[in-house]
């Protein structure tokens, strides 16, 4: 028998068995393994903990930078850490005029409208307000933030 097909067997037979009052000679601790993680899993793992933050290309010096402008501006990014998390996030999200559920901390096409329309305002930068994050807008980004 294949591993995968044994250690499902031996699952659905200890379910079986302990949902009908135990099995004779067998406890949970003699079925097989479990199997690893899949490296599907840990992707979508590593991609949940990398997802906690985005800079969006600035650098942690430069993320300070910005964190600092939001706090300068009366908005709250949480720790000045260099790390643009849902704090950071939400604090710009107000400082752009968003309100409500569209203040969620995500860097979503709103985000980004909101952050041309800031840099355009700020630094006259002359983007396309399209809520993409293209190359202007990140070197715009990038400038604001030196």
């Amino acid at each position: 028998m294949r591993p995968a097909f044994t250690r499902a067997l031996v699952s659905a037979t200890a379910v079986v068995g302990l949902a009908a009052g135990g099995l004779a000679g067998a406890s949970v601790s003699a079925a097989a393994p479990a199997a690893p993680t899949s490296d599907v899993m840990s992707a979508a793992f590593t991609q949940d903990v990398s997802a906690q933050y985005d800079n969006l290309g600035l650098s942690t010096a430069r993320a300070k930078n910005w964190q600092r402008w939001l706090k300068d501006l009366g908005q709250n990014p949480g720790t000045i850490d260099g790390k643009l998390g849902t704090a950071s996030w939400k604090a710009a999200q107000r400082e752009f005029g968003l309100r409500g559920s569209d203040v969620d901390g995500i860097v979503g096409p709103k985000t980004i409208k909101g952050l041309q329309k800031h840099l355009n305002y700020w630094g006259d930068y002359r983007l396309a307000v399209d809520g993409k994050f293209g190359p202007k807008t990140k070197e715009a980004f990038w400038k604001f933030n030196a």
